[in-house]
């Protein structure tokens, strides 16, 4: 079957459900290079195109270096997007240019699809020297298109107020998690910025694995995503709630022929200014490329999105209680 496309810019077009990397950085499971590339050769084959990485997920970048050397004259129908997240400091040209040309020596690439940005504190502004050294490395063809990572709208709207051409920022996006609709998405509609979404499947807790199953203890949630996405439900409204809302969402993919992560991908493909929504890839240990391809076999009908709008507004305001996207981690 084809799957969704989407243009991210005019020259740059990605597959909707994009292929996550944190989970090779560790806490995931063991990663075994060579299978790893195996399995996303095959990933590439079933037309999931698009590669989700960054500077710090361990051998991310490195994996799709080889990767894509492997794909040969295919390499061009792929896309790779890593992060730049350096340690807030001085952000001099000679600094950035370093960590960019590290990327691209692991990547085994010219120039990068896209480079997302990522600032850990905004009380210190180099953040936009290194967005001025980066627009620089753009101009010499280094980075293809700049996006962000986790800002905030009011730092975007500084940055666009600066000239800066940027085209997306990634942020946390989920049916329980609906922050960027308060102020982002229509400020990004006013200015062209798409965007790409991850912690869309809670790490896997929107599944059926977990429906009518007792609150996991912590030392039950073997990976990193699930560990910080029951603390996401815990803010939200708990367990009991979250149970309500996957007996809901297990309906409406019965009624759908699909499966409760289907369900919880499209409701978030569907929203304005989303281009794509990263779901992780355990390479080498699991995956989810079939029932992944299921989200572009349906549409959510109106009484599906009112029945989960029912459970949703029982639960608590992350924006009151977190904070605009990315406040989680500053």
């Amino acid at each position: 079957m084809t799957l969704e496309r989407a243009n991210l810019a005019k020259d740059l077009e990605i597959c909707r459900i994009l292929n996550g990397m944190w989970q090779v950085a560790g806490g995931h499971g063991q990663i075994n290079f060579e299978l790893a590339i195996s399995e996303m050769l095959q990933y590439h084959k079933d037309g999931f195109t698009t590669w989700d990485l960054a500077d710090i997920y361990g051998p991310a970048e490195s994996l799709i270096g080889n990767f894509r050397e492997t794909l040969g004259n295919e390499k061009e129908k792929s896309q790779a997007f890593t992060k730049f997240v350096p340690n807030p400091g001085p952000m001099s040209k000679s600094i950035v240019t370093h960590y960019i040309e590290q990327s691209l020596k692991k990547m085994k690439t010219n120039c990068i699809d896209l480079l997302q940005f990522h600032w850990w504190d905004y009380n210190n502004s180099s953040y936009i020297d290194a967005l001025h050294h980066l627009s620089n490395l753009q101009r010499e063809q280094k980075i293809k298109h700049l996006g962000l990572t986790n800002f905030d709208t009011e730092r975007v709207k500084i940055l666009i107020e600066n000239n800066f051409e940027i085209i997306s920022n990634q942020v946390q996006y989920s049916i329980l998690d609906q922050r960027p609709e308060k102020i982002m998405t229509s400020y990004f509609a006013k200015h062209g910025i798409k965007i790409l979404t991850y912690g869309t499947l809670l790490g896997g807790f929107f599944s059926e694995k977990y429906l009518d199953q007792d609150e996991p203890h912590r030392g039950n949630l073997i990976t990193a995503s699930l560990q910080k996405y029951k603390n996401m439900i815990d803010v939200w409204g708990g367990w009991s709630l979250f149970q309500e809302l996957l007996h809901i969402l297990d309906n409406i993919a019965k009624k759908h022929n699909c499966s409760i992560a289907n369900i919880a991908t499209r409701y978030i493909l569907d929203k304005p200014q989303v281009a794509g929504v990263i779901i992780g890839a355990r390479l080498g240990i699991s995956n989810h490329r079939e029932d992944n391809s299921n989200v572009f076999n349906f549409k959510l009908e109106q009484e599906d999105i009112s029945s989960i709008k029912s459970i949703t507004e029982k639960s608590n305001d992350l924006f009151e209680v977190i904070g605009d996207c990315g406040d989680e981690y500053r």
